[in-house]
């Protein structure tokens, strides 16, 4: 198995919606009409700092994430990296597709100019907080959110 991370294409957005799909959280929260999607994806596109990347392997789409590029005055001015909706496909995971995905996740941040990486994820996956800790991110802050909808 070769992967190669790579920005997504419009014509792959149901490809990630799948993945969303096949985790137990997300399979409670997506469900949306892939227009819906399309929309998103294309506002992303706009934004220019926000970038849906896709694993692929033998040009199947097996891995994504987003990675959104923020620019702040707080730690120095730091440019800092957000990862969000990392999945790896259910049928490929434990192969270390994930640690490839972060690597490629970092590497891209550092060529943006980010001197940090964070990212948040839903407690309840203490499997993953194990994951992240070992390719060295910190538990430093706890995260509230609220539904504006």
């Amino acid at each position: 198995m070769s992967i190669t991370f790579r920005p997504a294409m419009r014509d792959e957005v149901a490809a990630v919606i799948a993945l969303l799909e096949d985790d137990a959280l997300g399979a409670t929260r997506e469900g949306s009409a892939l227009e819906t999607y399309l929309d998103a994806f294309d506002r992303m596109t706009e934004e220019g700092n926000n970038h849906l990347i896709v694993g692929c392997d033998d040009g199947r789409v097996v891995a994504t994430y987003q990675l959104t590029f923020i620019s702040g005055l707080s730690l120095r001015a730091a440019r800092r990296a957000q990862i969000e909706s990392v999945r790896v496909s259910s049928a490929l995971r434990g192969q270390g597709i994930g640690h490839l995905m972060i690597e490629d996740a970092v590497a891209r941040a550092r060529a943006a100019g980010c001197s940090l990486i964070q990212l948040t994820m839903n407690k309840s996956r203490t499997d993953t907080a194990r994951f992240y800790t070992d390719l060295g991110f910190t538990p430093s802050h706890i995260g509230y959110k609220r539904n504006l909808t």
